[in-house]
């Protein structure tokens, strides 16, 4: 809104900046208990009074001799909009070790501070007296948590004068105004800071997790085949009464095939957003990320690369974005070349297709696709290395995640998902639809003798070298750099499972895992790294990927044999010039003589 007043939200990270963003705008801002939730600037208008004022979320920033690139976005947005209200805020936990930036940004400006978390910092044993805080900084001084916080931000923002406080002297925040929280560590957070304790507590419940989504006759495998049987049996029974071919054609092979072979894995793509969820409110992520820093600075990333990386199993595109957080943009690239190999939860009906066609028990065969993408990321990394980073990272508190709060972000995720396979994937499909089952001429006919059989005919030799022949395959895998999810109701409307052996279905699940990813991740990627670089590493993962599926293909045909065979001689040829090399030790370029 041209000429109204900007209120700049600015604080470290995790201090509730987001919450209060939803609380102002009534908007719908990610939020989270971990750092770097918020990685570019959020503005959206708001009435509070009589007045609109346009509210800006700011990412999560330390000082303004910004490390990160988020901390850069919000220095560069404070510094260039001057005439922008500050609205400070900070959990009151950590108000002594926040001040200084506060003056920093207040001085000479409109400003509040707003303190979050006030009945945290109590139950820990601390204290904070508003109004004598606000006399000694000079500007008013508001809790999120009070019921009138709405009106007195109205009168403050109308009565209030420009700050002039510097910052206080060093007795300024007496035990009568401020006392902190005790810092000791509670006994949980000795626990879960232990890495014998926290990484295999992790990994035990990642696989609890797919255990209880993929595994026969569990939840997420119970209420898939409801959903099947609802598409295919309830609906499709009344679909075959239809009596007009091209009507029933249209419901029963177009929308209940679509629409069935995507939403039936709905259950179980909720199971896996319900626990990452869980586990970024419950504040484990951010430990996670803590003890394994020493990990991923040996690929040449730092600790909270896992955000991303874990992000990436719920949508490559939002993970792409949560890179600003990392601390320059060499590692920035570095971890989205990485994320297109962890598999997103697009890929996940994709897997699930084929695997069902093979085995009674997909589990170890979903969790050995999601293991191998985890490490081809680190490979990839590794490849990529540079110099090891520095880290820095606020570790969130540990609480018991709020279950409104969960169910809110659970239910946003179901939603979304729904949207996208009723618009976009449902679109795609019934085109494909329409195309694959009329002639130019506009008759019915079969797939082969189509409009898309003719257009997409050459396509059959992409992945003839894995065994599949068949332009529909290749139509099918193409359809994922759309969307990952038009594959499998691509599959589902052609043949209905997948129709080659198990080397083919293998051969093609190693290519939807190393593939580009979809569109919206590749526009994500350009909106970091630019569109020339975002559109080469699409056509280097997608290129990458194809060799791989013909290599898997080989091998499991046979081919590992002769690869033996071949890799052998290769290896002992290795081995014995490294023991003759270092039987004597090659002196260094500039090593003293020992004679003179």
């Amino acid at each position: 809104m041209q000429g109204a007043v900007k209120l700049l939200l600015v604080g470290n990270p995790n201090a509730g900046k987001s919450t209060l963003f939803n609380l102002l705008t009534k908007g719908h801002a990610k939020v989270g208990n971990w750092h770097g939730v918020t990685v570019g600037v959020l503005e959206k208008e708001a009435l509070i009074g009589e007045k609109r004022y346009i509210v800006c979320d700011l990412p999560g920033i330390y000082s303004l001799d910004a490390l990160s690139m988020e901390e850069k976005v919000s220095r560069d947005y404070i510094t260039a909009e001057r005439d922008a209200v500050i609205l400070f805020v900070c959990e009151c936990a950590g108000l002594n070790r926040a001040l200084p930036l506060f003056f920093s940004v207040a001085k000479g400006r409109k400003a509040a501070v707003i303190l979050t978390k006030k009945k945290q910092l109590l139950r820990a044993g601390g204290f904070v007296d508003g109004d004598a805080l606000s006399r000694i900084l000079g500007v008013p001084v508001l809790f999120s948590e009070e019921r009138q916080f709405k009106q007195k931000l109205q009168h403050m923002l109308q009565f209030s004068a420009p700050s002039t406080s510097s910052a206080p002297p060093q007795s300024a925040l007496s035990p009568e105004v401020y006392r902190p929280p005790k810092e000791e560590l509670s006994r949980a957070d000795r626990f879960f800071l232990n890495g014998f304790f926290c990484v295999p507590l992790f990994v035990c419940m990642m696989l609890a997790v797919f255990f209880l989504t993929f595994a026969p006759r569990f939840p997420g495998d119970l209420m898939k085949t409801a959903v099947e049987s609802f598409f295919s049996d309830f609906l499709g029974s009344y679909a075959a009464k239809i009596p007009t071919p091209v009507v029933r054609s249209l419901v029963k092979d177009g929308v209940l095939s679509s629409l069935g072979s995507v939403l039936c894995f709905l259950p179980q793509i909720s199971m896996l957003y319900l626990f990452l969820i869980f586990f970024e409110e419950s504040g484990l992520l951010s430990r996670l990320a803590y003890l394994t820093d020493g990990l991923f600075s040996r690929v040449g990333l730092n600790g909270r690369a896992i955000f991303s990386l874990l992000m990436g199993f719920g949508c490559t595109a939002a993970a792409v974005l949560t890179t600003r957080g990392l601390d320059d943009k060499k590692m920035q690239r570095r971890a989205i070349l990485c994320l297109p190999y962890i598999p997103c939860s697009a890929k996940l009906p994709v897997f699930l297709t084929l695997t069902s066609s093979f085995f009674k028990d997909p589990f170890p065969a979903v969790v050995i696709l999601y293991l191998i993408g985890v490490l081809l990321s680190f490979v990839m990394a590794r490849i990529l290395r540079g110099k090891q980073p520095p880290f820095l990272m606020e570790l969130a508190p540990l609480q018991l995640p709020n279950s409104v709060f969960v169910l809110k972000c659970l239910l946003f995720q179901i939603k979304q998902f729904i949207i996208k396979t009723a618009t976009v994937i449902l679109a795609f499909l019934l085109l494909s639809w329409a195309l694959s089952s009329f002639d130019f001429t506009f008759h019915l006919v079969t797939a082969e003798r189509s409009m898309l059989a003719t257009v997409c005919g050459g396509l059959k030799w992409l992945f003839a070298p894995a065994g599949m022949g068949d332009w529909r395959i290749a139509y099918a895998a193409l359809s994922g750099l759309v969307a990952k999810e038009n594959v499998a109701g691509a599959i589902g409307m052609f043949f209905g499972e997948f129709p080659y052996g198990f080397e083919s279905a293998a051969a093609f699940a190693v290519f939807m895992l190393t593939c580009s990813p979809c569109v919206s991740a590749v526009a994500a990627t350009a909106r970091e790294v630019g569109w020339k670089r975002a559109l080469l590493y699409a056509v280097f993962q997608t290129v990458s990927a194809l060799i791989l599926c013909y290599i898997t293909y080989f091998l499991l045909k046979g081919g590992a044999v002769y690869a033996l065979i071949f890799a052998a001689p290769v290896a002992a040829f290795l081995l014995v010039r490294d023991i003759i090399e270092n039987v004597h030790r090659k002196g260094r370029k500039h090593a003293q003589k020992v004679h003179g």
